[in-house]
């Protein structure tokens, strides 16, 4: 599964440079670190969340969960749940698990970036493809993502992921 048109087009639209990395088909951003040997910190993940009576994406670190209540504080809701995967296929038209943070500015969705993303130099995010992600300046990816920043984040404790032989 290649990375989907639409979403090289828009970094192109919005002169973003990256390089596209090949793996193994993996299905979670944790899987995804440890099929490229980075802290599960330079890899971002994109959640779909029910806001209200509408949709928003979430983007942070591997490496941190959502605090909900933190992020219905930040988002001014009532209610903020994750999204079912049947609402991400008929929001977006790919398999769930397949989406990336790009979606929400070519859905017109907003999105909303927890505050330990800055910290970072460069991230790797999902591209919309199980085999294919994007390495890109984490400034970039603020610059087109265009996301409200907000503290909804906390780290969590997982196994460190094996640095493998050289």
């Amino acid at each position: 599964m290649k990375i989907p048109a639409k979403v090289t087009n828009y970094l192109a639209k919005h002169n973003i440079k990256y390089d596209v990395v090949e793996h193994k088909t993996v299905y979670t951003a944790y899987d995804l670190a440890q099929t490229l040997k980075r802290k599960l910190s330079e890899v971002v993940k994109t959640l779909v969340v029910k806001v209200d009576k509408g949709h928003a994406l979430v983007v942070l670190p591997a490496s941190h969960q959502v605090d909900f209540k933190a992020l219905k504080k930040a988002l001014g809701a009532k209610l903020v749940d994750i999204d079912k995967e049947n609402v991400m296929t008929k929001l977006f038209k790919i398999k769930p698990g397949a989406v990336s943070p790009f979606h929400g500015p070519l859905h017109k969705l907003p999105v909303y970036v927890d505050k330990a993303i800055p910290k970072l130099q460069k991230v790797v995010v999902q591209a919309g493809s199980f085999e294919n992600s994007l390495h890109l300046k984490t400034k970039d990816l603020l610059k087109v993502l265009e996301g409200k920043l907000a503290k909804f984040a906390v780290a969590k404790k997982l196994p460190k992921i094996s640095k493998g032989k050289k």
